[in-house]
């Protein structure tokens, strides 16, 4: 009865084989003759399994003691041993009151571990969510090859290459065309004085996104390398050049490696390589103005103006002997020699800016708001005529106007601001058999 002390905890069967039952018993003489113990005796005796039982019986604190009695060997069998297997009851005690603090302490350094567990719980389910994703992925992976059917990857990559190719025959076909329209401008970033200049290279392949930076108009000599269009506009990941000469104006370009640029207080046209980080050749521009003798309509010393097309190198500038009107110049990249000039006609100063596309030379009438691309002079007839093609001069204040024949882009330089503009070029396609 729970009434006498006794408690029924746990019973089990242990690794050898063995019944253990656990209990509480009274304090008093568990092991002694006294009541109890037979009482005991008496439970043990109604105990009927196929192998002895082991009771392992606890006593209630303050005065706590662990018995644990069972069958023990036996001498002969006789009182207090089974006849049966030469066993006797035997019962131990240990007293493990003192043991208690001991527990409280292992405990207490198993505390920390709560938040370790915690954080096992939350990568658990992490693992869990990663292998949906795995598994989702394999599953659209597997879509994809059974969409692709028996094309295998090799065929795949020669497909695109011979698609590659074709289009490329294309473009190549397209060839040259006229300037019909100018998108509306696209701002790439906000930096600098007001007056500037930035290019990437018109030469080199499509891979190399490099982008040249050139602060201010006169006396610069600091170029600054950015190794991609997005490093530019982050402000990153750039290299310092400093040329040997400072530059003047703003009309420098980048051709297959090299730096083409004014020499300042001179009609001198520089070729600076990146690589080497030297001048490789210089050369006079016979009878060019310098110094602002014949400038663009905005000034800043913008007398000699480099361009590159789909033809090679140009030089703009004037003469005294062309009586200040604008002088198209084909220029050898290697030597900087003069190949040939035509005389547009057009007074230097009362263009705003200008470019060449395909051979051509087109005008903006202004640096300034409500500027349009006013005249264009055809190097391959020698002639001319007006355009009046619009031209959004979003900030009001263009510095440098020059096209990319690789990218087929305008770049600018307005009033801070580098901004883009795209173009729009009608082609007379010839074409000799299937595309």
């Amino acid at each position: 009865s729970p009434d006498e002390g006794w408690q029924v905890y746990t019973s089990a069967q242990a690794p050898d084989g063995k019944c253990l039952c656990t209990a509480v018993i009274p304090v008093q003489g568990t092991c002694s003759r006294d009541l109890r113990s037979h009482q005991l005796r008496q439970l043990m005796e109604k105990v009927s399994l196929d192998r002895p039982p082991a009771i392992a019986v606890n006593a209630p604190s303050p005065l706590t003691k662990r018995l644990i009695c069972g069958w023990g060997g036996c001498a002969t069998p006789g009182r207090g041993c089974d006849p049966h297997g030469g066993m006797r009851w035997v019962c131990s005690s240990a007293a493990r009151g003192g043991r208690v603090p001991e527990l409280k302490d292992k405990m207490t350094e198993l505390l920390p571990l709560l938040p370790v567990l915690d954080q096992y719980k939350s990568d658990t389910r992490l693992i869990v969510h990663l292998k949906e994703e795995v598994r989702n992925l394999s599953g659209r992976l597997l879509a994809i090859q059974e969409e692709m059917g028996a094309y295998d990857y090799e065929e795949l990559q020669q497909r695109v290459l011979m698609l590659e190719a074709r289009l490329h025959a294309c473009m190549q076909k397209l060839g040259c065309g006229k300037l019909t329209g100018v998108s509306n401008p696209i701002t790439i970033r906000a930096s600098g004085s007001r007056f500037g200049s930035w290019m990437t290279d018109t030469m080199t392949p499509s891979a190399d996104t490099r982008v040249w930076y050139m602060d201010g108009y006169y006396k610069g000599r600091r170029v600054l390398e950015f190794r991609t269009l997005n490093d530019f506009v982050t402000g990153q990941n750039f290299v310092q050049h400093l040329l040997p000469h400072p530059w003047a104006g703003t009309g420098h370009v980048v051709f297959n490696g090299s730096l083409y640029y004014n020499k300042y207080q001179s009609n001198i046209a520089v070729k600076y390589h990146f690589r080497s980080r030297s001048v490789l050749v210089q050369r006079s521009l016979a009878g060019a103005g310098y110094n602002n003798t014949f400038p663009y309509s905005w000034g800043g010393f913008s007398d000699i103006d480099f361009m590159v097309d789909e033809n090679g190198l140009w030089a703009v500038y004037t003469t005294n002997q062309n009586a200040g009107n604008i002088v198209v110049s084909r220029v050898d990249p290697q030597t900087l020699e003069v190949l040939r000039s035509w005389d547009t006609g057009y007074p230097k100063r009362s263009a705003g800016e200008s470019f060449m596309i395909c051979g051509t030379l087109y005008v903006t009438n202004s640096h300034l708001a409500g500027a349009k691309i006013y005249f264009a002079y055809y190097t391959n007839t020698s002639s001319y005529e007006y355009t009046d093609i619009p031209f959004h001069n979003q900030y009001s204040h263009i510095s440098m106007l020059d096209y990319n024949p690789r990218e087929r882009v305008l770049y600018t330089w307005n009033n801070g601001h580098q901004v883009i503009y795209n173009v729009t070029l009608f082609h007379v396609i010839k074409t000799s058999g299937e595309m």
